[in-house]
């Protein structure tokens, strides 16, 4: 299948969406559609505090599964028009006050009043993550947890994956301060599924040194699924899912915006970020541009570490539409990234990082305090850039609705490593992707949910522009018909699915020849082939499965409840996994694949407890996942146990297939003594051991999975505060302890990885937000630290701790250290104003 056939489906399927729905200026295709739509009714009341009965104003009314929101008058009213009927999960939100979360019956002209209690504990929050509808997270079987923008705003990041890397369950793989890609309970890559609003995120996930193309300050609150959900995603959601969700539309009748200002001290880091959007009658739009640079990061054994800079832009724009039949969202997102990737090399005797200069590289030059201190983007770097339009589309049928969401990704990444030709990428890969999914919620009847749907993806990615070839180019189609169905019966909730995944792939032979005029390899065709190289052959195979997950929530009283869940999930093996034989620049590595693999499949079993009360919120889940057909990468070694060497100066390594079983659990203990003082704890840890080995061989050395994270814990005190007379709100005072214990039960089998010493980090943060004499925020300040008392450490996942030339070292480290001490100062002016009539 070609590109040009997927581009034209792809336009008209936006046509479609946008001309008919949002563009169009006639009548004629919306009246023809109203014949089968719902009939609409209105919903209005009054949102008042409940023990003095006074009308809250600006307390937000929202309804996740229309995407529809407004603010209260000065009165307290509220009011939405023209809403399909229905049943609809609605929130109201406060500040200061508890959120309530109830199910409202759309018919004609409803009235709903919401009375708000003053409560130090939130409500537990609504997730549409891996859901057939809006959820409560209390209410779901599946064990999942919700970042909001708060705790994303008062949190130190170097990028949006390191800021949920500390909640329980979830880390980070990092390749410097701007790579970072999410592991879930021990496991990451192409088993944690990323989405953007909902689309699956598509740009050479296998890729060791391959980051998240998405803009940090576009993102409101995240969803992590921990567990399978490839019942609704499909391949590559067998380990969970981490759901970005960009900031929303302005409620109806507001403009809203903010300007951002940002800037860290450890590699100098200075971001900025403008946001504006309004919504007036039904109809919204939004743009964002932002943009953010560094230099070298540094920490006290390393000094500034060469060639981890970065500088990155990005700007995104949506429309949309809210009718009675629905509505209709159209966004257009880009991501443009020059990101320098270090390779370790050092002066043996002084320790200090060199360079390569020349093809050769027969010598490398001390990189000088001036070259660490740059902005400059060195001559050896990553270009990365993404392109993504789509459209989510809701259409209201009788009693039912339709969501058909289509989506188009672009990525081209270019691996700039040849010194003496700075135009010439080593690595040239063009990635596009055209996913769809389509779902049809029935309507509910007795008690029961019942969701039915397909999707899956298009995906065409081509190598043949650069002069390295670690992989062949490819082309592949998913797709998964799935059914969701899911049960209330008074506390008790029910749910579960069943899914069939199919993947038809094939990659393409290739033949390389040294190019007469740069000395680069190229790629050739017809009768330039004979004599050359053939990395790569034709090869073609369908992978497909079946996945699926039942499991139940019992809420025994208002603050106490306890789930359990099952899920079976599905993976095929990705194109390095499969097809790899190459140096991949940026990793100092020579990667072989095996065509032989066959699909990973998982049995995951759940359980989980939750309390909560005025005084406590206490949650607890364990978990055992055992996994067949597991995909690991191994070092290869000779006889001798010396690194094996394909192509000098890279290590060789070969991806492996066994079985494999992970077991381990969370626990979050969030204390409130008084009001505004919070006592947060937590403490996560897996275990993840290597069934694929047989007995009689299995030693200490082969009996772990390798890069497991080590238990972690977080212990943190913050304290809440309003001076409202001072005209000082939503502020607080915060100081963290993050505990990282020794991670010594490793694969040690060829030297594939070393342990790694405990540590804890001392961090702290301050903030507040100014207001005017009418109590709207002027501007929100941020202080905040981590690593205060800059300690030297090297995170069991870091992928720059095996960045070493030399067996030993005259300090007596070895490898990349990770960042030290680094304090951020933030700026953020919030824009909020009614749109005139």
């Amino acid at each position: 299948m070609k590109l040009f056939p997927i581009k034209a489906l792809l336009l008209f399927a936006f046509c479609l969406a946008g001309n008919q729905l949002i563009f169009s200026q006639g009548t004629y295709s919306v009246k023809a559609m109203k014949k089968w739509f719902a009939v609409t009714g209105t919903l209005s009341g009054k949102v008042t505090e409940k023990d003095k009965g006074g009308a809250l104003p600006s307390a937000t009314v929202y309804i996740p599964d229309l995407k529809l929101g407004v603010v209260t008058d000065v009165n307290g009213q509220y009011h939405f028009n023209s809403l399909p009927s229905g049943i609809y999960l609605v929130e109201v939100h406060y500040v200061g006050y508890k959120t309530i979360i109830k199910d409202v019956v759309i018919n004609g002209s409803t009235v709903q009043d919401f009375e708000l209690t003053l409560f130090a504990i939130e409500e537990s929050p609504v997730v549409v993550t891996g859901q057939s509808q809006a959820t409560e997270i209390k209410r779901s079987p599946v064990p999942i947890v919700s970042i909001n923008h708060d705790y994303i705003a008062t949190n130190l990041s170097t990028n949006i994956i390191d800021a949920i890397a500390k909640v329980p369950g979830v880390n980070a793989l990092t390749t410097g301060p701007n790579v970072s890609k999410p592991f879930i309970r021990g496991l990451g890559y192409n088993r944690i599924l990323t989405l953007f609003d909902g689309l699956r995120q598509e740009g050479q996930q296998w890729g060791d040194e391959h980051g998240i193309e998405i803009d940090q300050y576009g993102v409101e609150r995240i969803e992590v699924v921990k567990g399978p959900a490839s019942l609704t995603y499909g391949s590559d959601a067998l380990a969970g899912v981490v759901n970005l969700i960009p900031t929303q539309p302005a409620p109806e009748g507001k403009m809203i915006g903010d300007i951002l200002g940002e800037y860290q001290t450890n590699n100098g880091m200075f971001g900025g970020s403008a946001m504006l959007g309004a919504t007036k009658n039904g109809v919204e739009w939004m743009a964002r541009v932002s943009h953010k640079q560094a230099t070298n990061y540094q920490n006290k054994i390393d000094g500034r570490v060469y060639n981890t800079a970065f500088n990155e832009s990005d700007a995104g724009v949506s429309l949309g539409l809210h009718r009675t039949w629905g509505y209709s969202h159209l966004s257009f997102s880009l991501f443009d990234d020059l990101q320098e990737i270090p390779d370790g090399s050092r002066d043996s005797a002084t320790r200090k990082f060199t360079k390569q200069i020349t093809e050769a590289d027969t010598v490398r030059p001390i990189v000088s305090e001036e070259e660490l201190k740059s902005y400059q983007i060195t001559v050896l770097h990553q270009h990365i850039q993404h392109y993504r339009i789509y459209t989510n589309n809701n259409f209201i049928i009788g009693n039912g609705r339709l969501a058909v969401n289509l989506g188009y990704q672009r990525s081209v990444r270019r691996e700039f490593s040849h010194p003496q030709a700075p135009t010439i990428a080593g690595l040239f890969l063009q990635l596009n992707t055209f996913s769809y999914d389509l779902k049809y919620y029935f309507p509910e009847f007795s008690g029961w949910n019942i969701t039915a749907g397909v999707n899956g993806m298009y995906q065409d990615n081509n190598v043949t522009k650069g002069t390295e070839f670690v992989i062949p180019s490819y082309h592949q189609l998913d797709i998964g018909p799935f059914a969701l169905i899911k049960k209330t019966i008074d506390k008790l909730d029910i749910s579960g699915g069943i899914r069939f995944d199919n993947r038809s792939f094939k990659n393409n032979e290739l033949y390389s020849k040294p190019n007469p005029v740069t000395g680069f390899d190229m790629v050739v065709s017809g009768d330039d082939t004979v004599g050359a190289d053939k990395p790569f052959s034709n090869f073609s195979h369908t992978f497909s499965g079946i996945s699926g997950s039942i499991g139940a929530t019992y809420n025994f009283t208002e603050k106490f409840s306890v789930k359990a869940n099952l899920a079976r999930g599905y993976r095929a093996p990705n194109i390095a996994e499969i097809s790899a034989n190459g140096v991949h620049p940026g990793t100092n590595s020579y990667q072989i694949g095996n065509a032989n693999f066959k699909p990973e499949f998982n049995i995951q079993e759940d359980i989980g407890a939750q309390y909560s009360s005025k005084y406590a919120i206490i949650t607890f889940a364990l978990f055992n996942n055992t996994i067949s057909n597991y995909i690991f990468n191994q070092k290869v070694v000779t006889n001798t146990g010396a690194d094996s060497v394909i192509v000098p100066g890279t290590q060789t390594f070969k991806f492996q297939q066994g079985k494999a079983k992970l077991y381990g659990g969370e626990i979050s203990i969030d204390v409130h003594p008084v009001n505004g003082l919070h006592f947060e704890n937590s403490l996560s840890v897996v275990y993840a051991l290597n069934k694929g080995v047989a007995q009689k061989l299995k030693s200490d050395s082969n009996k772990y999975l390798p890069f497991i994270p080590p238990l972690h814990g977080i212990s943190e005190l913050r304290y809440d505060f309003d001076a409202k007379s001072s005209h000082i709100i939503n502020g607080f005072v915060k100081v963290q302890l993050a505990y990282y214990a020794a991670q010594n039960r490793v694969y040690l089998t060829d030297n594939t990885e070393t342990p790694t010493p405990g540590y804890t980090l001392f961090n702290a943060g301050v903030g507040a937000g100014l207001t005017n004499s009418k109590g709207k925020t002027i501007v929100n300040i941020y202080i905040m630290g981590n690593n205060l008392f800059d300690v030297a450490y090297q995170d069991h996942l870091s992928r720059l701790k095996y960045f070493e030339f030399y067996s030993s070292s005259p300090n007596g480290h070895l490898g990349i250290y990770n960042m030290g001490r680094n304090i951020a100062f933030k700026l953020e002016f919030p824009l909020d104003f009614d749109v005139k009539k």
